[in-house]
């Protein structure tokens, strides 16, 4: 399960009591919600699906994957259509080769969401194996569906733009600053990601 809304004030509230510009904006903008994404398999199809499309068009072409392959998209299915019913399906020749990818790991017991390893790096290595899903789509993935309590996604944007007000910083710092600066918030820096999504949200200043 991912982290719920009293782990996530929980863990907000201990680098609040070591990180005084966070207590501030948390008077200022409160507890974020809950991101909670179901674990397993379908996440992280869904998230290839949805690589740079709009949500409505990603869900419509979902809902034509589960009219074709049926409402568990079970892997097995997926890769007994050939191209052209997947591409029906408004799968890209590009997305059918990383749903693909993802569903003969997961065939041929490669990779088991139930037994991912411990290690955060380790996860994150054996996820970015599947084609199309590099080091922020594992972050995510282990962040929302898994709720590891220190994943810290320094490569997106939002989370880089909401370090930089929340530290008050002159620029948007790049994902080695963003990195470096966040580890006097471990471990508890997933609470933090969904933190700066939140503050920066509650920003109107555009990035």
């Amino acid at each position: 399960m991912g982290l719920t809304a009293e782990k996530l004030r929980e863990d907000l509230d201990a680098v609040a009591a070591r990180e005084p510009r966070l207590a501030s904006a948390l008077i200022h903008v409160g507890y974020p919600e809950a991101r909670i994404r179901e674990r397993g398999y379908k996440t992280l199809l869904r998230t290839i699906v949805g690589q740079q499309v709009s949500v409505a068009a990603a869900a419509s072409v979902w809902a034509k994957l589960e009219a074709e392959v049926g409402a568990d998209v079970a892997p097995a299915n997926l890769l007994a259509r050939d191209f052209d019913a997947l591409r029906a399906c408004g799968l890209s020749r590009q997305k059918q080769g990383y749903a693909r990818s993802l569903c003969e790991m997961v065939a041929a017991g490669e990779l088991d969401f139930g037994t991912l390893p411990a290690d955060d790096e380790e996860a994150i290595a054996l996820l970015t194996r599947i084609k199309g899903i590099g080091r922020w789509s594992a972050e995510i993935y282990l962040l929302f569906a898994e709720g590891r309590p220190d994943i810290w996604p320094a490569g997106d944007l939002a989370v880089q733009e909401g370090v930089k007000r929340l530290l008050n910083l002159d620029e948007r710092p790049a994902e080695k600053a963003t990195r470096a600066l966040a580890e006097p918030w471990a471990p508890q820096r997933g609470a933090m990601a969904i933190f700066t999504w939140h503050f920066y949200s509650a920003s109107r200043e555009p990035v």
